[in-house]
């Protein structure tokens, strides 16, 4: 057994206690606390333009990735009086809920401290929760399929959205599969990129029956990949660039270049997509952020792409359904 430590830190003039920085978060590779901290600082410089004002929902692994891990809605109240929140009401709870915002190393590193391996944001800022800053695919494979799978999708997708005029990035999610994120940062409802994502899925289902599905029923998913649209919601949160996951290996949600998303095709190769938090580090310093666009290219989505998905009747009839919905977050 580990013994137990803390240290009292000084950062950006926070004062900060870590604790148990022994404890080995992931056991196959011995993969301690004090490395997951470690990572997080390091990443920092790239990490929090995308969690900046973002609502962000932690997963927890207090025992290590084989433990028992929770969601953390609620920013706890033992949180220095430093660490921002965001209110968001909750229809489901029927009151306000109050997000940790992750906009400075000093929060980081407390998140980092709670064992919050994984980090999972809101799409919409916290002053525009109405309003998505990005349209997001999470193509998941379903065995034997995998992420090679989803790079062919992916490459098709991208092509549909040059079509229209919009550029789009790619990232691993760190774990089986890839997304896809198409910068807007203008204004955009929820309803509109519903209706374009759901009607591209149901779209490629159609056209590739033999590759790609869009419901989530694991009977319809062998050997087909998910296009799962259903990511863009205002009470649905995605896993952050450069967060950890909980897998084996510390493995990153890493941005990834139309060029290797080509190549893993190509070789028909999956591990050519799998990065620790040590080769993404240096990823980093020899590419910077592949992922700036997201957050700083502007976007319209345009009328053609919506009319082609069911234009305006389309559109009514999604914002109907949510107006009957009330307004919640649903569980995880």
């Amino acid at each position: 057994m580990a013994k137990e430590t803390s240290v009292e830190v000084k950062i950006e003039g926070r004062n900060l206690k870590l604790t148990n920085l022994e404890k080995v978060l992931y056991s196959e590779v011995g993969f301690t606390k004090a490395q997951v901290i470690d990572y997080y600082t390091r990443i920092a410089p790239v990490l929090l333009a995308h969690t900046r004002d973002h609502p962000l929902t932690l997963k927890r692994y207090p025992n290590g990735v084989d433990g028992q891990f929770f969601y953390e809605k609620n920013c706890p109240k033992h949180r220095p009086d430093w660490v921002q929140t965001a209110t968001v009401w909750s229809g489901g709870n029927n009151r306000d809920m109050y997000y940790c915002l992750a906009q400075d190393l000093p929060t980081l590193v407390w998140l980092a401290n709670l064992a919050t391996l994984e980090m999972h944001t809101s799409l919409s800022l916290c002053s525009k929760l109405p309003e998505p800053r990005t349209l997001v695919f999470d193509l998941d494979p379903g065995p034997p399929a995998t992420i090679v799978e989803c790079c062919r999708i992916g490459l098709m997708l991208r092509e549909v959205f040059a079509e229209h005029g919009l550029d789009c990035c790619a990232k691993t999610s760190g774990s089986k599969g890839l997304q896809l994120y198409v910068p807007l940062n203008t204004k955009v409802t929820y309803v509109e990129t519903k209706v374009v994502s759901k009607g591209l899925a149901q779209y490629f289902e159609e056209k590739h029956p033999d590759l790609a599905v869009h419901k989530q029923l694991k009977e319809l998913r062998t050997g087909r990949v998910l296009i799962d649209w259903s990511q863009n919601d205002e009470y649905k949160t995605t896993v952050n660039v450069y967060s950890l996951r909980a897998r084996a290996r510390p493995t990153v949600s890493t941005p990834v270049s139309w060029d290797e998303v080509e190549k893993c095709l190509k070789a028909k190769d999956p591990s050519l997509l799998v990065f620790d938090s040590e080769q993404v580090l240096k990823r980093v310093e020899k590419l910077g952020d592949l992922f700036e666009p997201v957050v700083k290219k502007k976007q319209k989505l345009p009328a053609s792409l919506i009319k082609a998905m069911g234009g305006a009747s389309a559109i009514d009839k999604m914002a109907n359904r949510r107006r009957g919905g009330g307004r919640r977050y649903p569980p995880q």
